[in-house]
């Protein structure tokens, strides 16, 4: 089922520059075109749902409402074992609202201060939702997951959010000192925009 045609503008439910830097470059090449929200006047909006999918429908449906067109909003976070899952939906504001990656990844390394490596077992999730228009009553769902755990101090130059911290235990290293198109093949949002971008096409 073909949902979008020829060079089909999509507008992307995102202002977080490390989002919209890799969601373009994954979807390089694909037969749509990806502008970031502001471009459409369309600001944040309240994530007020329990769950990565509630919050991703709301981003794009506030996004699709005010631009008239198709909508791609992602929502992701990082889910930590010892923390019963936490920080969860909150990663991006668990220092606070507005907080920076800096301040959420130090309040990250606090909480789990004194928990042995053995126990620090982590995963980063992303879920994807497409919306052809605001009522769309079936949205395009993708969901990607990347298995691995935390580091105790930070360590690399690359990506954002939680990188740094966040071990890839396949590659030895942390998601912050991997080449950013290694990354995108192994991450979670690289696994779910591929499903995404499959689906589009």
């Amino acid at each position: 089922m073909k949902q979008t045609h020829h060079g089909e503008m999509i507008v992307l439910a995102s202002n977080n520059a490390g989002k919209v830097r890799e969601i373009g470059q994954l979807l390089a090449g694909a037969r749509i075109q990806i502008a970031p929200q502001r471009e459409y006047g369309v600001g944040e909006v309240e994530e007020t749902g329990l769950s990565f999918v509630e919050n991703a429908l709301i981003k794009a449906r506030h996004a699709a409402q005010i631009s008239g067109l198709p909508a791609i909003a992602d929502d992701s976070g990082i889910e930590v074992d010892a923390l019963h899952g936490a920080p969860g939906i909150y990663s991006a504001r668990y220092a606070g609202v507005g907080a920076s990656d800096e301040a959420n990844l130090i309040k990250l390394l606090a909480d789990l201060n004194g928990v042995p490596e053995a126990e620090r077992s982590a995963r980063f999730q992303c879920v994807l939702v497409y919306l052809r228009h605001a009522a769309d009553p079936m949205p395009l769902i993708c969901q990607g997951t990347w298995e691995g755990r935390i580091l105790a101090a930070p360590r690399g130059a690359h990506g954002f959010g939680y990188d740094p911290i966040f071990w890839v235990p396949t590659h030895g290293c942390s998601s912050a000192e991997l080449d950013p198109a290694l990354k995108n093949q192994l991450s979670h949002r690289g696994l779910a925009l591929r499903q995404l971008r499959a689906a589009l096409e």
